[in-house]
């Protein structure tokens, strides 16, 4: 079996940005800004004692240096270390408080090792199912209900906002806002599991007009193929039953007029792969989002990934495999 070259053709993917010290955000910035009081407070009171214990090992038994070491060594840390906490009380309580009631809310569920993303089509009220990409209007505060579907997990975006732990059985609440267009990488920040470090998402902030767009196309059901190379790739996946643990809407929900597609079980293992390739990344930020890359995931994603719960699909000739990334690759 041959795949094409996963490094031919890459397309031109946005630079992700995964640091604290580079806020886009209104609650990223404030976190910045407290780490850094926190750090020039701590400096100064390190300073502060250093000196003392130089004045103190010159000036041994005097009642000067009693004063100095009584002075500077416990009332300055007392009044710096004071300041600190009232500041820091007072700035952190202004951080966005998570409501569920603000206009667009995100469900995203953690799972080894992915994320799955919900949005509520306004137009009709289902669900719009993606994954490891989250999307939201640049300038505007997004709710984000995080849970997780089997082991802990944390959702952190360090340019935008704090970490959350994502506990099962439980919803934890967060306020998400970009200031300005761009691509975010966010990670899970708790160990869970063999494939923890590749458990990547990205956020990606749009105008408001082009969120707007975007979300009606992603409603919409897979589109026909339109060559008879990616009907191949699309009767392919049908005949792999990929269909087992994924689901492309119009074509294995009973909705497309397909013989193979109707009354095949809505899956829920595996990511919805509808509109998959309008996606930047694959495998949870581990591969861009191209023909190659897709073959080669589909061939072998143990190389790519080791631990994945997605097995090899045995038995594709070349040209069928070609076939079936070429149909998943234009599924945007």
């Amino acid at each position: 079996m041959t795949a094409p070259s996963t490094a031919a053709h890459a397309p031109l993917v946005p630079a992700p940005r995964q640091s604290a010290l580079a806020p886009a955000g209104p609650d990223a910035a404030l976190i910045d800004q407290l780490g850094w009081t926190m750090t020039v407070g701590a400096c100064v009171i390190l300073a502060g004692v250093m000196y003392l214990v130089v004045r103190a090992l010159r000036a041994r038994g005097t009642v000067a240096t009693h004063a100095w070491i009584v002075g500077g060594g416990l009332l300055l840390p007392l009044v710096i270390l004071t300041a600190l906490l009232a500041w820091s009380l007072a700035s952190t309580a202004s951080l966005s408080r998570p409501s569920s009631l603000n206009g667009l809310r995100v469900a995203v569920t953690a799972k080894m090792w992915w994320w799955e993303v919900r949005y509520t089509d306004p137009a009709t009220g289902r669900d719009i199912v993606l994954a490891n990409e989250i999307r939201i209007p640049a300038g505007r505060p997004v709710y984000l209900a995080l849970t997780t579907s089997d082991v802990i997990h944390s959702f952190w975006v360090p340019a935008l906002a704090g970490k959350v732990d994502m506990v099962p059985g439980r919803v934890h609440g967060l306020m998400l806002q970009a200031d300005r267009p761009g691509t975010w990488r966010g990670q899970c920040a708790e160990f869970c599991g063999t494939q923890h470090a590749r458990m990547a998402l990205h956020v990606v902030a749009q105008p408001q007009a082009e969120f707007d767009a975007w979300l009606a196309a992603q409603a919409r059901p897979a589109p026909a193929p339109a060559t008879a190379q990616l009907a191949r790739g699309r009767q392919a996946f049908l005949e792999r039953r990929c269909a087992a643990c994924h689901v492309v809407r119009g074509v294995t929900d009973g909705s497309a007029d397909d013989a193979l597609a109707v009354g095949t079980t809505r899956a829920t293992t595996g990511p919805d792969l509808t509109h998959v390739g309008s996606r930047l990344y694959l495998a949870a930020g581990t591969l861009s989002t191209h023909q190659g890359t897709l073959a080669g995931w589909i061939a072998d994603p143990q190389s790519h990934k080791p631990g994945v719960r997605m097995p090899a699909v045995s038995g594709l000739e070349g040209e069928e495999l070609r076939a079936l990334a070429a149909w998943l690759e234009s599924l945007k």
